[in-house]
């Protein structure tokens, strides 16, 4: 991805600001950056853009538990919050920002202080002459040494810790300003990149660098309640028959995992069910004959069924998202036994790739 061209600025050596990177720090810096010229801000001081990258990495870290490094110290934070001060996933920007503002804890200030010592210097590593590789952990001395130098982004202007301040130079501000939707698109990319590097076994990296803005599930809901509606179809987790009051939509394997609403990874359940089992994961050797059995019923109905048939080509969709998937499982003639064990080649490897990155196994009570 190439980005916009300047005749006054090093456009090229800003192209090379995340080369060098083995944690994630450079890229949340930038990205909070841009979210402060956003506002109109050129003077911004380390502690609000430190914070920004709290808020920025806590949904993919918490809900989607995404590896941002061996020993980033940007994940160890959100977790330590998430934990300590039961912080949801979910929770408001502006609610976290407020707790990191106004929080006395040392910990957590300790780690903010470790995350102010060398990004904001490094990150303009290409845009500077080469200093004495022993300024670098002299903090007074290369923030010197990156105010001298022409061509800069920003200056450095030195305080204790997390009260010290960058600077944006004026040619810089109007370059990030003009080109501040691709630059953030750019600055996405490349954390998509570094994430999947991290994250080897982990789907749909790029729907998880952001907190959802809706679950596709509508069409599914339709379909499930339809074929509840004709006969009995059994919760698979509680064994209780099903009506269409207080119906969900859940995900066998979390959402929060998988970050997609593929239907064979969809069951109707209990609102209750649901919400105890959270996102965690359901005991495979006790579950997933019942999911299956269910899975093929419902198929076998629509296959019989005009109404059912229509409504499950419009879940399809927005719910079978590779055509593929969709032969190998729903082509007419199935036996139950063929079914289910495509189900498996499917499924398990997504379950037990979820397993291995922390979510815990669920049984209903």
């Amino acid at each position: 991805m190439q980005l916009p061209y300047s005749e006054k600025l090093n456009t090229a050596s800003l192209a090379r600001i995340f080369d060098n990177k083995s944690e994630s720090y450079k890229l949340f810096w930038f990205k909070a950056i841009l979210h402060e010229v956003g506002l109109g801000r050129s003077t911004i001081s380390f502690r609000d853009l430190i914070e920004r990258m709290i808020v920025d990495a806590w949904y993919m870290v918490s809900e989607y538990k995404l590896n941002l490094g061996p020993a980033d110290n940007l994940e160890k934070t959100v977790l330590y919050i998430a934990e300590k001060e039961g912080f949801l996933p979910t929770e408001k920007e502006e609610v976290l920002l407020s707790y990191l503002r106004d929080s006395d804890d040392k910990t957590l200030k300790y780690n903010m202080q470790v995350l102010s010592l060398n990004v904001p210097y490094r990150l303009q590593a290409p845009l500077i002459t080469s200093p004495d590789p022993k300024l670098w952990n002299k903090l007074n001395a290369i923030a010197d040494y990156i105010n001298s130098q022409d061509g800069v982004m920003y200056l450095i202007e030195r305080k204790r810790s997390v009260d010290s301040r960058i600077i944006i130079d004026d040619l810089w501000m109007d370059y990030l300003q003009s080109n501040l939707g691709i630059l953030i698109g750019w600055t996405d990319f490349n954390l998509i990149t570094y994430l999947q590097r991290r994250n080897p076994t982990v789907p749909g990296i790029s729907n998880k660098i952001y907190p959802p803005q809706e679950r596709k599930l509508t069409a599914a809901t339709n379909y499930w309640k339809y074929i509840i509606q004709q006969g009995s179809v059994r919760d698979i987790y509680s064994g209780v028959e099903l009506n269409t009051r207080g119906l969900s939509i859940d995900h066998f394997v979390p959402w929060s995992y998988v970050a997609s609403d593929e239907l064979w990874n969809l069951i109707p359940t209990e609102k209750s069910i649901n919400s105890s089992k959270s996102n965690n994961l359901p005991d495979w050797d006790k579950y997933f004959s019942r999911l299956a059995h269910a899975e093929y019923n419902a198929y076998l109905f629509t296959g019989n069924d005009e109404r059912a048939s229509m409504l499950f080509e419009k879940c399809a969709k927005e719910n079978l998202n590779n055509e593929e998937v969709r032969y190998r499982l729903y082509k007419q003639g199935q036996t139950e036994q063929h079914f289910t064990n495509q189900l498996e080649e499917l499924l398990l490897p997504i379950y037990e790739s979820a397993r291995n990155m922390g979510f815990r196994k669920w049984t209903y009570q």
